[in-house]
């Protein structure tokens, strides 16, 4: 069999003498392991040995010298010869290939070999010892522990990714210039929170996409309303402060033919209404005339002086902006358009969706562009505020009850940030900071200069898991419950432990199997746990992705920025269902039902479904079931200007099937552009010249029919009978063991015939971001046992997760001193 480049070189004998881990076999008897070894050393030499021998040693694998009565011992190998039979990918296209049956055989032997010795010596891998948390666990830890809602993405630079994932311990490390910047954010929250420190008024300003469609009412905007933003802003004091929005550059030259309405408010609260009076034809705001003349339309009121130069009067780029008195804490601020009526200025065009071009002939109402808030003007202070409230757990009333007041504070900020009991050291620690802040200014200016020292402290910023004291020679250990649940945590909710789950762990419960699963299950049900759908799934499935396509506003003029929110919505809020619900995993492939409002509905061909709000729609035609018929994805695995093939075809390689492509080789040339030969091909006819390449043949093999399933779906995942070329479109594939299939319904069918690969994928996803680290072969053994355990209730999501969390990689850990480390190596060698 063929494995990806990279393999190891190693030599085994594949003679069926002297038993290993004898003694984990209790069952068979060493006549019939050595005859079973035989059958399975028969299969290797008919299909695999041919390539994989001492002489050819093809991608760098030897397994003619192989012992399969000693499968632990060189279980790394093993595991990707398993990978391989599972997913069909080996022997390569014409050569002989083992029935079904054969695969299943070797496989099976081959994991209970190594699954037996697993059990009998458990290695849950090297996981990080000291995990920095991300951007986003650090927004979510500072909303549980403070109640304080903080946009991290303004304060802290994004993450490295590995592995898929951002919460990868190997690459979250800490530079001087992070260190500064998590020192910077450190005294932003805490100035946010307290509020005890005088903040010089500073500026903020929120940009709408100029693609986003504000022609009909936004969701989170109030009824009787178009367009607009809906902004969560948290006031830092008590004070006035002014906000100003502006219009969208794409309309500075339209004329406007009747007068608009922008209305400001806050929670809901009316604070000010700016009328945007009709142009003149060199596109410059005028104020209305005294008298109107005969035949002209009814004039609106004079604008003040103030909102004259507000509305951009003598050429000004138009403005509205208004200075208000704002109480402290976090506030509801809309800015949207009053509607006025859902007819159109005639045309004889149809017009787009979406704000497109320069000029009033293609965007015939006004669009908000930005929304700035500028302040705190004469702050007073901060009186009362959620922040406050979750901080401030007493208030004292003389000096004598202030340094008591300070501890109580202190211990219980401290016990949340940590995740775990705090000394009284650590707390002494905290109350010379206090002090130092205490003897400058108030005691909230004391308690503002400790909460800044917790949020800049390693036990804050990092997940430590010390080696354990009670470490055998193996460096093999369990997790202590404080650090259980804080995997437990991180994992299910992308944030720190609750109180009752530290109360737990503090009582050394939750290593009793049946409390991890109550919690497990209570953290599941919990709204946090939608951290899988935004922050998993988000990942997983590349729905991040989604936010930066741009796609040609040529060829796709009705494409906006609502759709693309659309698109992740649908598809976070499908994912959350499957959690919210516990149904089968499998149901992601399968599910004949998805969220939709009413345009995605539109988008998708549906007619029933009215409104801005998602709800759970039934669908009637296969090709939208599951993932495979998602916008959001068909959408990421596409170019600008038209589908790829391949690139949907390697996303499902990688995240249905679990057998990713070896990387493109460095020789081989980009697909070329159509037209460049002077004719208009179909992508399936560039694909057939691009398969020409012998280097390309071997991998495009598997790639291209996967993804010419979807070639239905447009670029921006709409259905379509006709490609960019104008020829019908052909979505029929065939799969190198002969498989063939027609659309996505049919892929579907051919995907979910072994469905237990795909919930392997899931199981290994879930695994590589529960532990913050890549797979490692000895993970191979725990992913089977999340598998099988879960077929029990058909894979459910809840029975995956449970079986996960109660695994040998996450409830156990390595040791990483040095001298285990080198004992170990002295044992192996």
């Amino acid at each position: 069999m063929r494995p990806a480049a990279g393999w190891m070189v190693i030599a085994l004998p594949l003679s069926c003498g002297g038993l290993a881990f004898g003694q984990t076999r209790e069952l068979a008897s060493p006549a019939s392991a050595a005859s079973n070894a035989t059958a399975q050393a028969a299969v290797l030499k008919k299909y695999c040995v041919t390539c994989h021998n001492q002489n050819l040693r093809t991608a760098g694998l030897v397994i003619d010298t192989g012992d399969l009565l000693r499968v632990p011992d060189h279980a790394e190998v093993w595991e990707k010869v398993i990978r391989k039979l599972r997913t069909g990918t080996m022997p390569p296209a014409g050569l002989p290939r083992p029935d079904t049956s054969t695969y299943n055989l070797l496989a099976s032997y081959l994991e209970k070999e190594i699954d037996t010795a697993a059990a009998a010596h458990p290695n849950p891998g090297q996981t990080e010892a000291i995990h920095r948390l991300n951007r986003t666990e650090y927004q979510n830890a500072v909303r549980d522990m403070l109640a304080l809602d903080i946009d991290t993405a303004a304060l802290l630079p994004a993450d490295d990714q590995s592995y898929g994932f951002d919460n990868i311990a190997g690459v979250l490390k800490m530079s001087p210039t992070l260190l500064e910047r998590y020192m910077g954010a450190a005294r932003e929250i805490s100035r946010l929170v307290v509020g005890a420190s005088t903040l010089p008024p500073s500026a903020e300003t929120f940009r709408l996409r100029s693609d986003l469609s504000q022609y009909e009412q936004l969701d989170g905007l109030p009824f009787g309303t178009r367009g607009g933003i809906s902004i969560r802003y948290n006031f830092p004091q008590d004070g006035e402060y002014i906000i100003k929005a502006e219009l969208l550059d794409l309309f500075a030259g339209a004329q406007v033919k009747e007068p608009h309405q922008l209305e400001f408010a806050i929670d809901g609260e009316r604070v000010k209404v700016f009328t945007l009076a009709p142009r003149g034809r060199g596109g410059m705001a005028r104020p209305p005339q005294d008298a109107a003349k005969p035949g002209d339309p009814p004039k609106p009121p004079r604008p003040t002086p103030e909102e004259q130069q507000a509305l951009g009067f003598g050429g000004k780029p138009a403005e509205f902006l208004v200075r208000i008195p704002v109480k402290a804490g976090p506030r509801l601020l809309t800015a949207t358009f009053i509607r006025k009526t859902s007819a159109l200025a005639e045309s004889i065009r149809q017009p787009f969706d979406r704000p497109h071009g320069e000029g009033d002939y293609l965007m015939y109402e006004p669009h908000l562009g930005s929304v700035t808030i500028t302040g705190p003007f004469d702050p007073k202070g901060v009186h009362d505020t959620p922040s406050r409230q979750r901080v401030f757990t007493c208030n004292p009333s003389t000096p004598a009850q202030e340094t008591p007041c300070a501890r109580q504070i202190l211990t219980a900020l401290a016990r949340r940030a940590y995740r775990r009991p705090v000394t009284e050291a650590e707390v002494g620690v905290l109350l010379n900071f206090y002090k130092e802040g205490r003897s400058s200014g108030a005691f909230d200016a004391g308690i503002e200069k400790a909460l800044r020292a917790v949020l800049v402290s390693p036990d804050f910023l990092y997940r430590v898991e010390a080696d354990s004291t009670k470490v055998g020679s193996s460096g093999v250990s369990r997790l202590s419950d404080l650090e259980l649940a804080s995997r437990l945590s991180f994992f299910l909710w992308s944030s720190i432990p609750d109180e009752e789950l530290i109360d737990v762990a503090s009582q050394g419960k939750l290593k009793d199997p049946v409390i991890l699963e109550r919690q497990v299950r209570r953290m599941l049900k919990d709204d946090r746990s939608s951290a899988l759908a935004t922050n998993f799934a988000g990942q997983w499935l590349r729905l991040r992705n989604v936010t930066g396509a741009f796609p040609n506003d040529a060829l796709f003029p009705n494409f906006s920025d609502n759709l693309r929110r659309d698109f992740v919505e649908e598809t976070e809020l499908f994912f959350g269902s499957i959690v919210k619900e516990n149904r089968s995993v499998v149901d992601l492939l399968t599910a004949d039902y998805t969220f939709l409002n009413e345009d995605l509905a539109k988008f998708y061909g549906i007619s029933t479904v009215h409104g801005n709000e998602f709800r759970k729609v039934t669908l009637t035609d296969p090709s939208r079931f599951g993932l495979l018929g998602k916008a959001s994805i068909l959408t990421a695995t596409s170019y600008a200007n038209r589908t790829s093939p391949v690139g949907r075809g390697k996303w499902i390689l990688e995240n249905i099937l679990g057998a990713p492509p070896p990387p493109k080789p460095a020789n081989v040339p980009d697909l070329p552009e159509n037209g460049t030969s002077g004719k208009a091909h179909s992508v399936r006819e560039l694909m057939v010249q691009h398969r020409a390449n012998p280097a390309c043949a071997g991998c495009h093999s598997r790639m291209d029919p996967l993804g010419f399933a979807l070639e239905n779906f447009d670029a921006v995942g709409r259905w379509r009978t006709i490609s960019e070329s104008g020829e019908k479109i052909d979505a029929s594939g065939v799969l190198p063991d002969g498989t063939k299939f027609n659309g996505p319904a049919e892929l579907r069918t051919v995907l979910v015939k072994n469905q237990e690969q795909f919930v392997t994928v899931v199981a290994e996803k879930l695994l590589v971001y529960a532990l913050g680290r890549g797979l490692e072969y000895q993970d191979g053994s725990a992913i089977r046992q999340m598998v099988h355990r879960s077929a029990e209730t058909n894979h459910s999501f809840d029975s995956l997760v449970l079986n996960l969390v109660k695994s040998t990689p996450f409830t156990m850990k390595k040791s990483s001193s040095p001298s285990l480390t080198a004992a170990r190596g002295k044992e192996i060698q």
